[in-house]
C-alpha cells in the first residue's frame, strides 16, 4: 500500500493547475491523478492549493557562532511556517564565514544537528579565497557569493574586480554560478562618507545614499566579466525596475544571467522606511513607490527568475540608534515571501491598474521553486512531479490572517511585515512526505538533509563517498 496519499487538493504541476489526488512513496510523488487508491495515511487538501514547496535560495541564519542572532533551528522552522522546505544559506553572517573547506564543513555539521528543513551551502568570494573554491565545490557547494561593496563585516571584504574576474574563471571550469550583490563601493561609500561627515545621519540621508545608479553600475560590470569568463551570474535583491532592466540587458548580449528579487521590494517603499526605521533598513534600500510598481511590472512579465526572502535578522540592540548608517541592515522576512506574491496587488497597494492581478499559482511555483531547481540544479526538488520529492504547502487562498508576534518563529520578533494582513493562509507544509508544520504548529523531530547541486565534479570528486545527499 502506499504510505500517504493527499486527497481532493487543487495541485499546481509544471503542466498546469488540475484537481488531482497526490500518492507519496518513500517520501516520493509515486502517483498524480484524481482519484488513486488509498494509502497508509490520506490528507484532505480539499479547498486548498498545493504548490511545491518554497525553496528559498538567499538567507542568513548566521550558524554557527552567531546563533544569537537567528541559527537554523529557529530560521528553519519560520520557513516551515512560511510554507519553505528547503533553503540557501549564505556564507556570512556565520563564524567563521564560509569561505574555506574546513569552514564549509563546519557549517553543514552544524545545519545537519538543528534544520528541520533541507538546505544547501553558498561558498564565499573574497579576496584570498579563490584557491580555496574547487574543494568547498567538491564539498557541495550550490555557488559563490560576492559583494561588490561592503558586505559590513570585515571577515568577509568585498570582492575586486580581479577577485571577480579570478573566482568567475574558477566558477564557470566547474560549472556553478556567482551570486553577487550588485551595488557600486566608490558611489555608496562616498556618499555615506560625506553624509556622515555632514552631521546627515537619518533615515533618508541612508537612501540617499544608495541610489539606483550604484546596482545598475554594478550589475552592468558583474555581467561584463561574466560574459567574458563564461560564468554564470545570479544577481541577488535586484531591488528596482532600472536593476532589472540593466541584467535584461546583459543578457540579451550574452551573459548567463539569472535575476533575482525579495519580497520586501515587493512590499515596501522608502516612505515604509521613513514609518518604520530600522526593521526596514536594507542593502540595497527600500526604493519609491515608482520603482516597486515596475517590479512588479517586471515579475508579471516574467523579467524576474526567483523571489527570495534575503532573511537577515540581528538581535534587537543592533537595530537601535539615532544614526541610520551604524543600525544593521536586514530585514527579517523569511515567513511572508509566498504570502506577499499571493496577496491581491489592488488590496495590498491600492493599485486600480488595468490588468494588474496576482501572479497565477504556475508563475508563483516558478518564482518560489520551479527556477531555483532548474537554475542550481537540485535533483528532485522544485516541481511537482513523478519521482521528485514529495515536497509541498497546502495554502488556503479563501482565508486572511495579519501578522502578528505570535505567528512568527524567528528568533527575534522583529520585522517589518508585523501587523500586515495577507490572503491565502498557509496551512501545512510538507518535506518528502512528512509534515513539519500544520495549522500553526511545527511538527518536530524531523531533521533536513544536505543538497548539493547535481553536478558531473561529484560524481569523480576525492569527496564524494564522504559527502553525500544523505
Amino acid at each position: 500500500m502506499i504510505d500517504l496519499v493527499i486527497r481532493n487538493g487543487t495541485v499546481v504541476t509544471p503542466d498546469g493547475v488540475m484537481s488531482a489526488d497526490i500518492a507519496v512513496e518513500d517520501g516520493i510523488i509515486a502517483a498524480i491523478a484524481p482519484e488513486l487508491p488509498g494509502g497508509t495515511r490520506d490528507i484532505d487538501a480539499e479547498g486548498l492549493l498545493v504548490l511545491p514547496g518554497l525553496i528559498d535560495i538567499h538567507v542568513h541564519f548566521n550558524e554557527p557562532g552567531r546563533t544569537d542572532w537567528e541559527g537554523a533551528a529557529t530560521g528553519s522552522r519560520a520557513l516551515a511556517a512560511g510554507g519553505g522546505v528547503m533553503f540557501f544559506d549564505m556564507p556570512l553572517n556565520s563564524s567563521p564565514c564560509t569561505v574555506s573547506a574546513a569552514a564549509f564543513d563546519e557549517k553543514r555539521a552544524a545545519l545537519e544537528r538543528s534544520s528541520i528543513a533541507d538546505f544547501a551551502l553558498w561558498g564565499g568570494l573574497i579576496p584570498g579565497s579563490v584557491d580555496a573554491m574547487e574543494e568547498m565545490a567538491a564539498r557541495g557547494a550550490i555557488g559563490f557569493k560576492a559583494f561588490l561593496s561592503n558586505s559590513g563585516l570585515d571577515e568577509f571584504p568585498r570582492a575586486d574586480d580581479l577577485t571577480l574576474y579570478r573566482g568567475m574563471q574558477t566558477a564557470a571550469r566547474l560549472g556553478l554560478p556567482v551570486a553577487v550583490h550588485a551595488e557600486n563601493e566608490e558611489i555608496t561609500a562616498g556618499l555615506a562618507r560625506q553624509a556622515i561627515a555632514e552631521g546627515r545621519t537619518g533615515i533618508r540621508d541612508y537612501l540617499q545614499s544608495r541610489p539606483i545608479v550604484a546596482e545598475v553600475e554594478a550589475i552592468t560590470r558583474a555581467a561584463a566579466i561574466a560574459r567574458e569568463t563564461g560564468a554564470k551570474l545570479h544577481i541577488v535583491h535586484v531591488s528596482s525596475g532600472s536593476g532589472v532592466a540593466a541584467a535584461l540587458e546583459a543578457r540579451a548580449h550574452g551573459t548567463d544571467i539569472s535575476i533575482e528579487t525579495c519580497a520586501h521590494y515587493l512590499f515596501f517603499t522608502e516612505d515604509d522606511a521613513c514609518r518604520l526605521g530600522a526593521v526596514a533598513k536594507c542593502a540595497p534600500p527600500l526604493r519609491p513607490a515608482s520603482e516597486r510598481d515596475a517590479l512588479w511590472e517586471c515579475l508579471r512579465a516574467g523579467s524576474i527568475d526567483v523571489v527570495a526572502s534575503d532573511h537577515s535578522p540581528a538581535p534587537p540592540s543592533m537595530k537601535t540608534g539615532a544614526d541610520f548608517f551604524s543600525v544593521w541592515g536586514g530585514i527579517a522576512g523569511v515567513q511572508c515571501t509566498l504570502p506577499v506574491l499571493l496577496a491581491s496587488v489592488e488590496q495590498a497597494f491600492g493599485l486600480l491598474v488595468a490588468g494588474r492581478r496576482p501572479a497565477p499559482p504556475e508563475q508563483i511555483a516558478g518564482l518560489t521553486a520551479g527556477f531555483a531547481a532548474q537554475r542550481f540544479q537540485l535533483p528532485n526538488k522544485g516541481a511537482i512531479q513523478t519521482g521528485n520529492d514529495a515536497d509541498f504547502v497546502f495554502v488556503d487562498l479563501a482565508a486572511s490572517a495579519t501578522l502578528t508576534m505570535g505567528h512568527l518563529y524567528q528568533r527575534h520578533k522583529q520585522t517589518p511585515y508585523l501587523g500586515a494582513s495577507f490572503r491565502g493562509v498557509v496551512r501545512r507544509t510538507l518535506l518528502r512526505g512528512q509534515t513539519i508544520f500544520h495549522d500553526g504548529a511545527i511538527a518536530d523531530g524531523h531533521r533536513g538533509r544536505f543538497v548539493r547541486p547535481a553536478l558531473p565534479i561529484y560524481a569523480t570528486s576525492t569527496y564524494a563517498k564522504s559527502w553525500t545527499n544523505t
